[in-house]
């Protein structure tokens, strides 16, 4: 049976990496985001990929897009990063990096737990911003929770918030080997230095995280 992915934000940046790897590993993938050239582009030359137009923010265009794919076997959520300079909004931020993707999984996770199988993959920048900081620490924090109240259920959760700077592959490459590691939630990117690595890292004993018994 052919697998199916949902890619948020694949037109550009780790999201369309993402997309563009799934589909070369065989996967059905809908790629899809706001930027109508972008998703092209992923898309060029790969005919299992299937670009929409959608706005996750807006919940009216993800129950559409839920409505064309069914349920999914992996859903890759990767908004891109907040302004630099001047400060941004805080609400925009949050509704980007935090609402939007909340939203989405709250609207695909049901068809994996009806299947019993699926993964749920977030990936937010950390950002340099206290706004940015804050919708990347919530957005955390709910994939933790849903891990921790699904757990058992057959459905893999993965957070990353890998650094400015850091190789879209890389973070995909850590993403990948997480996945065998049952009931790991956090991903820390390779590469990274030894104290952003520990900070990105269960914490001995967490209970969000913890494989099923």
């Amino acid at each position: 049976m052919r697998r199916t992915a949902l890619v948020a934000g694949a037109a550009r940046g780790v999201g369309a990496l993402a997309a563009r790897r799934l589909a070369a590993a065989a996967w059905d993938v809908v790629a899809v985001d706001t930027d109508e050239d972008g998703l092209a582009a992923t898309a060029l030359r790969s005919p299992n990929t299937h670009v929409r137009t959608c706005d996750i923010t807006d919940p009216a265009n993800v129950a559409d897009i839920l409505g064309v794919t069914g349920a999914v076997h992996r859903l890759v959520i990767a908004p891109p990063p907040s302004a630099a300079a001047p400060e941004p909004v805080l609400d925009e931020v949050m509704r980007g990096a935090f609402l939007g993707p909340a939203g989405l999984v709250r609207t695909a996770l049901p068809g994996m737990l009806e299947r019993g199988a699926g993964e749920v993959i977030v990936i937010v920048p950390s950002g340099a911003s206290p706004a940015a900081g804050a919708a990347s620490a919530a957005a955390r924090a709910y994939v933790e929770a849903l891990a921790a109240e699904q757990r058992g259920r057959g459905v893999a959760f993965r957070f990353a918030s890998p650094p400015a700077g850091m190789p879209d592959r890389l973070v995909l490459d850590a993403i990948d080997r997480s996945l065998a590691r049952p009931g790991e939630v956090r991903v820390a990117p390779g590469g990274t230095p030894g104290p952003l690595r520990l900070a990105l890292r269960r914490p001995r004993g967490a209970r969000a995280s913890a494989p099923p018994r």
